[in-house]
């Protein structure tokens, strides 16, 4: 069994305290203050950047996220130390998140400018999106428009997914000829092939609002926001040798 390395085992630690949190006081409560909310929602506060990083949708969600960090976290501190690990930890889930919500305010401000070219002005789209309801007079396509806009305007981020991809591309770089495989597809594949054929699939599940597993409100963008992310942090160490740029340990 690998040794869980310090840095790997308080993260893990941290997550599950979040997740008891969540459980403790109730789960509205605590993604209202943590989760990441859409920057235009008026629950969105800038500490949720962050805190998102340590929230769960359930027991399930976090075991893997948490199994994946122990597995392939622990390798990567042990050769980069504490330092390096957490800023690649850390940039991969702010990359994750930058990608999340560039493709969500991509689908956003259509809707949001279709409505203002209506006659609605921005403080009045807002509060019909806070409350969920429109207002009277509103045509069939104007009702749709708001209703595309509100899911949009609702949706959260929750999870280290994004952070544990980043390790995981990290990983794939330095072992490029470790074999991996998916818990749900047991065949062992090289990690420099089996990383970017991974990213393909994210990419074109995030494109068709699907997942292969048939999970839902799965945030596929930000898995791949974090692969490339740490992957470009991880490939840019090892290509100047750790030496000009290199933290101390």
């Amino acid at each position: 069994m690998i040794r869980i390395t310090d840095t790997v085992k308080h993260l893990i630690i941290i997550n599950v305290i979040m997740f008891i949190g969540t459980m403790a006081i109730g789960g509205n409560t605590f993604y209202d203050w943590f989760a990441m909310h859409f920057p235009k929602n008026e629950d969105f506060s800038y500490w949720q950047i962050i805190t998102h990083m340590f929230m769960h949708g359930g027991f399930m969600h976090l075991a893997l996220n948490m199994f994946g960090l122990w597995m392939f976290g622990t390798p990567v501190e042990q050769v980069l130390g504490s330092k390096r690990f957490l800023f690649i930890y850390f940039s991969a889930g702010l990359g994750a998140l930058a990608l999340q919500l560039g493709e969500y305010y991509f689908r956003f401000m259509p809707y949001f400018n279709e409505l203002m070219a209506s006659g609605y002005s921005k403080s009045e789209i807002l509060q019909m999106l806070s409350t969920a309801r429109g207002v009277n007079g509103m045509s069939s396509i104007q009702h749709q428009n708001l209703q595309e806009a509100f899911y949009l305007y609702s949706v959260i981020m929750v999870g280290a997914s994004g952070c544990l991809m980043g390790i995981l591309a990290a990983f794939g770089i330095m072992n490029p000829e470790a074999r991996l495989m998916l818990i749900f597809l047991p065949i062992p594949v090289k990690a420099k092939y089996f990383i970017p054929a991974l990213l393909i699939i994210e990419t074109i599940m995030g494109l068709k609002g699907q997942s292969i597993f048939g999970g839902a409100n799965i945030a596929h963008f930000a898995h791949v926001g974090g692969a490339i992310t740490g992957g470009f942090i991880m490939w840019y160490w090892k290509k100047n040798q750790f030496n000009q740029n290199r933290w101390d340990l």
